[in-house]
């Protein structure tokens, strides 16, 4: 089970959901940059749970502990262990599942590959729990990412099926970053945010749950980061995205939109901009042959509904080899989405993160 990610810069994470905590060592950071701390726990609330109506009802303060890799605020350049301490579990809510697998859950999988192993509590290393230490790792990589003038932002695309307004793929800057970050819906259209919101609780109120899709943007990217086949960007940052659990797609610029236009409509026109090459639209969503063009890096990932639910689903019993019912007990997001905007953008900041440092251009 590989719980390790990148080259230069090294993630590692460990725990599950409701082992007494979790946490990430995050190998290969420059050493002497302030970190600010307050920032990264402002970042960990975006993502932590029992926030609002339309999240978990389990509460986790979600405040990291630097164990190792900071003093007096600053990298010392070891490796920064951070620990996150789980609070508020119930465990005893997920004991039927460890018999009856619930349909769109790791829970089968899991209990043939690990046998006794897999710790259905909470979904164990599967759970959505295990992204709050990428989230710190990530609100980490942000800072030094701020520092050479590269911004990471996200808001939710649409959640079943109402959309927000897309960024400007071809002018999407930093400006409005922090404004979304700051929402409980983090959209860019509030009238679209509103809406959202009711399909998220309606759902809820049904028992049932909605996915969506984030749409994330990074700028301030120099021209010629990655290369092609397996040094793309492309594959450098869907590794880490798909890291992330109830992810599953992702495109990049037009991306699958993509495939119905003609080479003429799709080709983005080279042009001079404040004595700079650019392009006069960014259907490339900022990579060409896997490298970076200096453009807005821009892509959307698919999130698929929260799979553990109030209704009563068909499921079997691993002990009888029958058919069987299931009903998902406990304490669920109805949407996960919501949460998962900061994660994506963690996620993201981790992935330019390495390459600039493996590509000593940090």
């Amino acid at each position: 089970m590989s719980k390790t990610y990148g080259t230069k810069l090294k993630l590692s994470v460990f725990g599950a959901s409701h082992a007494p905590f979790i946490g990430a060592a995050l190998q290969g950071l420059p050493k002497g940059y302030k970190i600010d701390l307050e920032a990264v726990e402002r970042f960990m609330e975006r993502r932590a749970p029992g926030r609002n109506a339309v999240s978990t009802a389990r509460r986790e303060p979600d405040k990291p502990i630097f164990v190792t890799g900071l003093r007096d605020g600053r990298l010392t350049g070891d490796p920064l262990e951070i620990r996150i301490n789980n609070t508020d579990t119930r465990s005893s809510d997920y004991s039927e599942f460890n018999d009856r697998p619930r349909p769109g859950h790791a829970d089968f999988c899991a209990r043939v590959k690990y046998g006794d192993g897999y710790d259905v509590a909470g979904g164990g290393s599967f759970s959505g729990r295990m992204t709050a230490p990428i989230c710190c790792a990530g609100a980490v990589a942000i800072q030094l990412l701020a520092a050479k003038g590269i911004r990471v932002g996200a808001h939710i695309a649409s959640v079943a099926g109402i959309k927000d307004k897309a960024f400007d793929l071809a002018k999407v800057t930093s400006r409005g970053f922090a404004r979304i970050a700051n929402k409980e819906i983090p959209v860019l259209d509030d009238a679209a945010g509103e809406k959202i919101k009711e399909a998220i609780l309606s759902a809820k109120r049904e028992g049932d749950s909605v996915g969506g899709v984030i749409e994330c943007a990074v700028t301030g990217l120099p021209v010629g980061l990655g290369g092609p086949l397996f040094d793309g960007m492309e594959g450098r940052i869907s590794e880490i995205v798909f890291a992330v659990p109830a992810v599953k797609g992702i495109e990049f610029g037009a991306g699958f939109g993509a495939a119905l236009l003609r080479g003429s409509e799709d080709n983005d026109p080279f042009c001079i901009e404040k004595g700079k090459v650019r392009t006069a639209t960014n259907n490339h969503g900022g990579i060409l042959g896997g490298i970076t063009s200096g453009m807005p890096l821009v892509f959307r990932c698919a999130v698929k509904p929260t799979p553990t639910i109030a209704k009563e689903q068909d499921t079997v019993s691993l002990s009888a080899m029958e058919a069987a019912k299931i009903r998902g007990r406990g304490r669920h997001d109805p949407c996960v989405v919501p949460r998962a905007v900061p994660v994506i953008e963690a996620a993201a900041a981790l992935a330019v993160l390495d390459v600039l440092l493996e590509e000593n251009k940090f």
